[in-house]
């Protein structure tokens, strides 16, 4: 039996654009209190914010790295301060830099797994202490069909998302008993800006014939939040692209 999220308070990392911004934007429409995360740019958060209060729910901007611990101590300080404690946390924050394989150099894969692996890692142990002391939460990460098939980003992308996966996987079976779920959506070829002007990306290698949109990500999570049954999963939404 699905649950509802009326009144759960979520942080939605990298949600002033893309893909992050749909989640936000969906969570808001389900009743949830959202903070909305950015890195450096806070106008875009702050339209995401108007976006959710005009749907009628609380919802802040905060800013902050997820690769630096102290920048998600304060930013998870903050959401605690103003909104409550942390329910749902989407772990959405990442880096696509497609590459050739020659140009895959050591400072490339160190950048892309702070971000893309050590980031979720650094989040999620800083809202885990208050949702086991609640005996709820809802841990979701946002990997990618990528981490299946390499994709067309180059492996220090597919790599780190497909450590993500392994994370999920730890946490959902050491949570399980706490009320906790850990679960991976693995997108692939959605329309948004970190996939503008890549070549590879086209319509016609997809089964169902056209690009994903960031809505049918957002709805998925939803689903997988409300659902108290779904945990240590990767669902794909891809289009057909891959199929398990």
């Amino acid at each position: 039996m699905s649950q509802s999220l009326q009144g759960k308070v979520a942080l939605v990392t990298g949600s002033s654009r893309g893909i992050g911004r749909s989640i936000a934007l969906a969570l808001g429409a389900a009743g949830v209190r959202v903070a909305v995360n950015h890195r450096a740019d806070r106008t875009d958060a702050d339209a995401v914010v108007d976006a959710i209060s005009a749907l009628g729910s609380d919802a802040i901007a905060v800013r902050g790295d997820v690769a630096v611990p102290d920048d998600v101590s304060e930013m998870v300080a903050t959401v605690r301060r103003q909104l409550g404690p942390i329910d749902i946390l989407v772990s959405n924050a990442g880096i696509a830099r497609p590459l050739p394989l020659e140009s895959v150099h050591l400072a490339t894969w160190d950048a892309t797994f702070a971000v893309n692996l050590r980031g979720p890692f650094i989040v999620t142990s800083a809202v885990l202490p208050d949702m086991r002391a609640r005996q709820w939460g809802r841990l979701l990460y946002i990997s990618s069909t990528a981490a299946r098939v390499g994709g067309v980003v180059g492996p220090h992308y597919a790599a780190s998302k497909a450590g993500l996966e392994g994370l999920v996987h730890s946490y959902a079976s050491i949570l399980a008993k706490e009320g906790i779920t850990a679960n991976a959506i693995a997108p692939a070829l959605i329309e948004t800006e970190m996939l503008a002007g890549n070549m590879a990306i086209r319509a016609d290698r997809i089964p169902v014939g056209r690009l994903g949109t960031p809505d049918e990500v957002a709805s998925m999570v939803i689903a997988v939040a409300s659902n108290p049954y779904v945990t240590g999963q990767t669902i794909q939404v891809n289009g057909g692209i891959y199929m398990t």
